[in-house]
C-alpha cells in the first residue's frame, strides 16, 4: 500500500470541501524508549514500538492557509523551495491534494531548533496534520491523526498526544495498526531539563542513519529484544511514579540506542565532547545523591529527567538546563 492509499482510507466517507484556514500545535517528544530502524521506509513503520513523553509547550506550531501556490515560512521566513525541508512538506501537501484542492500557504514555528535531535520533525508534521484536519473538518480521530502524522515523520505520530505516548509498531504491510495512543497516566512531580550542546543542523539525518545502522551494524540485531525488555518495565514504573526505574531504564535504552550507531560502518556518533561531560555530570550528581537522570535522541543533546523536589539541586548542578514540565496542567 502507498501513502496515498493510506491516506484514501483513512479519509474515505470524510468531506473533500474547500479548506479553510486553521492553526494547530503539536508538542515535542522525548523517547523514554527509542523508536531506531524501519521494517519499512515509505510507510514510516517501525521495526520495535516505542514510548515518549512531550514537552508541554515546546514544539510546532502551524498555520495553513489555501494558496494560488505553495508557499513555506519557518520562524517567519520563507523557505526556499529547492531545500529538503520544504520538499518534504511539499511532498506531504500532495497526499492530501484530491479534487482539485488548493496550494497552501503553509507557516510554521518551531520553539525548538530544526533538525538537532530535538524532535522538531515530529511536531512539525503532527501540528500539519492536525492544522490540516481543522482546515478541511475532517474530525479525525487521534488513532487516525496519528497514522497520517506517522506518513511525514514516524515519531510524528506520538507528537499527536501530550503526556505519554506508546506508538504500537504493528505487523500489518499496510501500517493501518501502526498508532500511537495516549498513556492513561499523569505525573505532575516530572520534570524534564533541556541541556542543548549544539542547534546546529545534524550533518547526518535520523532516516540516513537508522538505514545505515540497520544495513551495517552487528549490534543492531540484539536491539528489538532490548526494547522488548524495557517497554514494560517503563509503562510499570510510569504507572508508579518510579523515578529511578524508569530514569535508569531510559538512559539505558538511549545509550544502547547510541552504540547499535556507533557500530555502524561507518561509525555514526552525534556525541560531541560537550554532550560525554553532561553526562558525567549526571552520574557524578547521582553519585552524590541527586536523582537525576538523561536521555538522549539522535543528536548531541541531552534531556534531564528528575522530579520537582530535586530541582533546585539539580539546577544548582546544570543551571544551564531549560526546564518543562510536562503535566503542569
Amino acid at each position: 500500500m502507498t501513502k496515498q492509499e493510506v491516506v484514501q482510507c483513512i479519509l474515505a466517507g470524510r468531506s473533500n470541501g474547500a479548506a479553510a484556514e486553521a492553526s494547530r500545535f503539536a508538542p515535542a517528544n522525548i523517547a523514554l524508549c527509542k523508536y531506531w530502524g524501519k521494517r519499512d521506509e515509505m510507510l514510516n513503520l517501525p521495526r520495535t514500538s516505542s514510548l515518549s513523553v512531550s514537552l508541554e509547550s515546546l514544539g510546532t506550531h502551524t498555520r495553513i492557509t489555501p494558496a494560488g501556490s505553495d508557499e513555506i515560512l519557518l520562524n517567519g521566513d520563507p523557505v526556499d523551495s529547492s531545500t529538503s525541508f520544504a520538499g518534504r512538506i511539499v511532498e506531504f501537501l500532495d497526499l492530501f491534494r484530491v479534487n482539485g484542492q488548493p496550494a497552501f500557504h503553509v507557516e510554521t514555528r518551531n520553539s525548538v531548533p530544526t533538525a538537532a535531535g530535538l524532535a522538531s520533525s515530529a511536531s512539525g508534521f503532527a501540528a500539519l496534520v492536525l492544522a490540516l484536519d481543522g482546515a478541511f473538518g475532517w474530525n479525525l480521530p487521534p488513532r487516525e491523526a496519528s497514522i497520517l502524522a506517522r506518513l511525514g515523520s514516524g515519531s510524528a505520530c506520538r507528537s499527536v498526544f501530550c503526556g505519554f505516548a506508546e506508538w504500537h509498531a504493528g505487523t500489518a504491510s499496510n501500517g493501518l495498526d501502526s498508532f500511537a495512543e495516549r498513556l492513561d497516566a499523569d505525573w505532575p512531580a516530572l520534570r524534564l531539563g533541556i541541556l542543548t550542546v549544539s542547534s546546529e543542523q545534524k550533518a547526518l539525518g535520523s532516516r540516513a542513519a537508522m538505514r545505515q545502522t540497520v544495513e551495517t551494524s552487528p549490534l543492531y540485531a540484539s536491539w528489538p529484544e532490548t526494547v522488548a525488555g524495557d517497554l514494560p518495565r517503563l509503562r510499570a514504573a510510569i504507572a508508579q511514579r518510579d523515578l529511578e526505574e524508569m530514569g535508569s531504564v531510559a538512559e539505558a535504552n538511549a545509550l544502547a540506542m547510541h552504540a547499535t550507531m556507533m557500530g555502524a560502518r561507518p561509525a555514526i556518533l552525534y556525541w560531541q565532547p560537550d554532550s560525554v561531560t553532561m553526562m558525567e555530570r549526571v552520574w557524578a550528581a547521582r553519585a552524590d545523591s541527586t536523582p537525576v537522570y538523561f536521555t538522549m535522541d539522535a543528536g548531541p543533546n541531552l534531556k534531564l529527567l528528575f522530579e520537582e523536589g530535586s530541582a533546585a539541586s539539580v539546577l544548582e548542578r546544570f543551571p544551564e538546563a531549560k526546564v518543562v514540565a510536562p503535566f503542569a496542567d
